[in-house]
């Protein structure tokens, strides 16, 4: 499992949220209902979408810990931002950027090899900032031909 190390540029967002858990899972619910109105926002910055998950301080990935899901696009300025959807700032960060290919059923282990193998060998620990995953014109949704690159925060490990 390779990762390449790269900073994302502060990032202004525009979209929908929903809070829920694992247990809970809910992103078809999000996606649906932002996806028919994602072309009324007007200062997007490219064709890409962004499925961004904010974790709670202390995230213990248990199915029913709650975390905060956006669908959104990047833009450039917080103008006209449709009714019932919301904003969101991410700040610059350090990322663990992976390259997944393939359909939704196996989406769920490898974000589990990239926590329980990649991150505990790695030179980093896992940053509090949000992850996400960029979603460009090689994902196609439920295709083994879909393709994504999937960020992970992380930060330096701390000297002992």
């Amino acid at each position: 499992m390779n990762a390449t190390i790269k900073t994302f540029p502060a990032t202004k967002f525009i979209g929908k949220c929903l809070s829920f858990t694992y247990a809970d899972y809910r992103v078809f619910e999000l996606w649906s209902s932002f996806m028919p109105r994602r072309n009324e926002i007007q200062n997007a910055i490219g064709s890409e979408l962004y499925n961004i998950q904010i974790n709670p301080e202390d995230f213990d990935f248990q199915p029913t810990t709650p975390f905060v899901k956006w669908a959104a696009v990047a833009v450039s300025t917080f103008e006209n931002i449709p009714d019932e959807m919301q904003t969101l700032e991410i700040p610059e960060g350090l990322y663990a950027v992976f390259n997944y290919k393939g359909d939704q059923n196996n989406v769920a282990s490898f974000f589990k090899s990239i926590y329980t193998e990649w991150l505990p060998n790695a030179d980093y620990e896992l940053g509090t900032h949000p992850q996400f995953e960029i979603l460009g014109e090689k994902y196609k949704n439920n295709s083994p031909e879909s393709e994504e690159e999937i960020w992970i925060p992380i930060k330096r490990k701390t000297e002992v």
